[in-house]
């Protein structure tokens, strides 16, 4: 078995993401997995808010049905915090795509990795 980190597949460079979506239907992708059933992507996430006020963010993980595929629904991040840790090293593969929304659009920004699990 081997592990390499990656770049959340959403970032630019390794950049943050910014969230500009404020519905989950038509979230920010911010990582789509490996597309082998056999291997695994881990997904670690924070977020930051730079906003001067507490901000929702939901978090889609390969689809938008409440509840079936939010792992994380209207969470809050406080004020002008972060980065604040939200998804901690969550597997997923088969192209699944993570998708992120915010109550208020461009305030909170995404960051992280995955670790590339392949047997």
């Amino acid at each position: 078995m081997s592990i390499t980190r990656e770049k959340l597949s959403g970032s630019t460079d390794g950049n943050p993401i910014k969230i500009t979506q404020t519905a989950i239907g038509t979230g920010d992708t911010i990582h789509t997995a490996v597309a082998s059933t056999t291997s695994w992507d881990e997904v670690w996430m924070w977020v930051t808010n730079t906003h001067s006020s507490d901000v929702t963010l939901t978090v889609g993980w390969d689809g938008s049905t409440d509840p079936d595929n939010l792992i994380c629904k209207t969470v809050t991040i406080p004020a002008l915090t972060g980065p604040v840790l939200v998804i901690p090293g969550i597997i997923i593969n088969n192209s699944g795509v993570v998708t992120a929304a915010a109550g208020t659009a461009n305030e909170l920004v995404v960051t992280g990795f995955v670790n590339r699990i392949v047997p």
